[in-house]
Order: C-alpha cells, then structure tokens, then sequence
C-alpha cells in the first residue's frame, strides 16, 4: 500500500489507521494542495485531493473508505466489528458519518476563515458551519455516555474516523465548545501510541490547518 499524504489533512486518518493496524506501506509526504503542488499527482487522483491511497492497481479516495479497509485487513480483529456483530450496523454509521456529518460542515470553516482570499472569506458562514458542526458533534457525546468507545465496546477503526474529526475541529479552535465527554474522548484518542506515531511521521511537514 502506497498512502499520499498531507499533513493534518483526511489523510491522517488512513496514516493513524495503517499504524494502529500494523500494516507495512510506503508514505508519500506532498504540499497542500497537492494538485497544484506536486507534478502528476492529478495522473493518480484525478479528483485532486487527499488521501490517495494505492492498494495493487486500485486507488481510494475516501479516508474512512480506507480506515474501513485498513481495520479488515489487520491482523488485529478487534479493529473492526463484524456483520455478526449487532453494533455492525452502527460502526458502519460512524464510519460513514465521520466524513459526510462531521468533518463536511469543518471543511468550510477552514475555507472560510482561512483559505479563501481576503476579500472572499466569510466570518458568518464560517460562525454558522463551526455551529452545525458542533450540533451534529453532540450525537458523539451521547454515544459515550456509558461508553469509553462508539461501538462495539472496543476502540475501533469507527473511533479513527470520528476521531479524526475531532481533531481537526481542534486544530480550527473549535474544541473549545465540546462537551466533556467528547473533550475527553479526543485527549484518549490523540494519547494512544499509534496516534502519536503518525503524528510525528509528518511532524516535519508544512502545516495545512
């Protein structure tokens, strides 16, 4: 596996994914964004984004599509939950809901406080994205009101996904409005070994948020 990268982008999902799972891959560090940065990343990933993440002659674009990969092929079986698994059906709704619910509405508060030019960057787009987020955020503090994890009773590839989520609203200074559960559930996840080991494999690289 063959894994493009940006650093702090969606792509540090399938990186903390692929160092929970013990897998072995090649790590292609690029410059955000890399399809004007980097010379034929768009022959690759015609979309132009991050992650871009090479499995034999396939090539995936969406990190928690990865992430759910990642977790069937590890060898560590507690990663994933099964379809004999009654909370299945949840893990899959968090794997899909970390992208599409919670990171989406992120997305355009980092383009709207950050990355549009001057005279094009919006602070009432970007107050009222930072508010829907936080909205659908507490559907995470509900899950962890009897609960150290989302599903299954276990960390999982789901907590990756949401995790990741999480952690990009505290890079944009969001965290500061999570509920307690949710604040303590991102200080557990971004304290594991495997967080901290993506992490410092893009520590020298320029930051994107």
């Amino acid at each position: 596996m063959q894994l493009y990268h940006c650093r702090d982008s969606r792509s540090l999902r399938p990186l903390w994914a692929l160092e929970e799972a013990g897998l072995s891959y090649e790590l292609e560090k690029m410059p955000f964004p890399p399809r004007y940065c980097v010379e034929g990343y768009l022959d690759i990933n015609p979309l132009g984004t991050v992650p871009a993440l090479r499995v034999g002659d396939t090539v995936m674009t969406e990190s928690a599509a990865m992430c759910q990969l990642i977790g069937e092929l590890a060898e560590d079986a507690s990663l994933r939950l099964t379809p004999a698994e009654p909370d299945y059906p949840l893990y899959l709704n968090w794997l899909h809901r970390s992208d599409a619910t919670l990171t989406f509405p992120l997305t355009l508060v980092l383009r709207y406080s950050r990355f549009e030019a001057e005279d094009r960057r919006s602070p009432q787009v970007a107050e009222d994205y930072r508010l829907w987020f936080l909205k659908r955020a507490q559907s995470v503090e509900r899950a962890l009101e009897n609960a150290q994890h989302l599903c299954g009773g276990r960390f999982t590839m789901a907590d990756i996904a949401v995790g990741y989520a999480l952690y990009l609203a505290d890079r944009l200074g969001v965290s500061a409005d999570f509920e307690p559960r949710t604040r303590d559930y991102l200080a557990r996840l971004t304290a594991r070994p495997a967080f901290l080991r993506a992490a410092e494999l893009q520590s020298d690289m320029a930051l994107v948020v």
